[in-house]
């Protein structure tokens, strides 16, 4: 009796389903559309505006490369550019490497994180006063020697 019973179920079960239609297919359609608009279509859009920028690369430009190095182009060849990150310091790199295109002036206007005292050797070389120094120091000395002073009285009483 429970054999029968299957064999029915089946039987109507293929009887019912037909072939797949348009309908069936909608939902996927649906969502390769979305991905096509959010994210191949960016892409794409991306890729070709770094390759019209690399390519349009042209001496004087201040470039970031992959690798973080800021520098200006010295010259650029048609897949080769040379780059200078320091004065009388080039290098040569591929135009594939090249990120971010950035706005004149920019390379001056950038913090180098050079610390006080190199900031503060440059500037003595430029022939600026000392006297325009902030006089930290003297105050650090006195308090390192008020605090100092009384544990060598100590001592001495031990």
């Amino acid at each position: 009796m429970l054999i029968t019973e299957a064999f029915a179920q089946t039987a109507n079960g293929a009887a019912q389903t037909s072939d797949p239609t348009l309908m069936s297919f909608l939902p996927m359609i649906g969502i390769l559309v979305i991905f096509y608009f959010l994210l191949i279509r960016p892409q794409t859009k991306r890729a070709k505006e770094q390759k019209e920028m690399q390519s349009g690369l042209q001496k004087g430009d201040e470039i970031v490369i992959s690798g973080g190095e800021l520098g200006r182009v010295v010259s650029a060849g048609d897949s080769y550019i040379t780059m200078e990150i320091a004065t009388g310091v080039e290098i040569i790199v591929l135009k594939s490497s090249v990120q971010t295109l950035l706005p004149k002036g920019t390379l001056k206007s950038v913090e180098t994180g050079k610390s006080n005292r190199a900031l503060k050797n440059s500037r003595q070389k430029a022939g600026e006063s000392r006297q325009d120094e902030p006089e930290d120091n003297v105050t650090e000395t006195s308090e390192v020697e008020s605090s100092s002073a009384p544990s060598k009285q100590d001592s001495e009483k031990n």
